[in-house]
């Protein structure tokens, strides 16, 4: 085995062993089959005009994180949340808002901060105008001149 290594000199004087290598059938090796799924439409928002008109805007101020149930289940019947989190503890409000923004992202919908701890969910047959709030803030409500 040394001489057939490399790893000593030949002599001449040793028998060479004859390496029998088993007769192995050849793999078959199938070319993978690409299944391509047929183009699908991309869903767009429904149109203003198509949805339901909304006769109610749900309003919620959740204590705790285990109400995001009910926030979930107003928005998935299409109606607009305003989400009061003023009562909540800093982490679970965290919990909340990552769970609304996948809420509303699920849906496409929007997610508007109002206030600090105040969001808007709209869905997508709402459209939430947003007026100019540099012209908003300069403007004094008792400006009478």
């Amino acid at each position: 085995m040394t001489n057939y290594l490399g790893l000593t000199e030949d002599d001449g004087t040793t028998q060479e062993a004859v390496a029998v290598r088993p007769k192995v059938a050849p793999v078959k090796r199938s070319t993978p089959t690409l299944s391509v799924a047929p183009q699908l439409p991309v869903a767009h928002a429904p149109q203003v005009q198509d949805a339901a008109p909304i006769d109610r805007i749900v309003t919620i101020t959740p204590r705790f994180y285990s109400e995001a149930r009910a926030i979930g289940e107003y928005y998935r019947e299409g109606n607009p949340v305003i989400m009061n989190l003023s009562d909540m503890e800093e982490s679970e409000r965290k919990r909340l808002i990552d769970f609304a923004s996948g809420l509303v992202f699920g849906h496409a919908g929007t997610i508007e901060r109002v206030t600090s701890k105040v969001f808007l969910l709209s869905p997508p047959n709402v459209m939430v105008s947003s007026e100019d709030k540099t012209a908003a803030a300069n403007a004094s409500l008792f400006n009478q001149s």
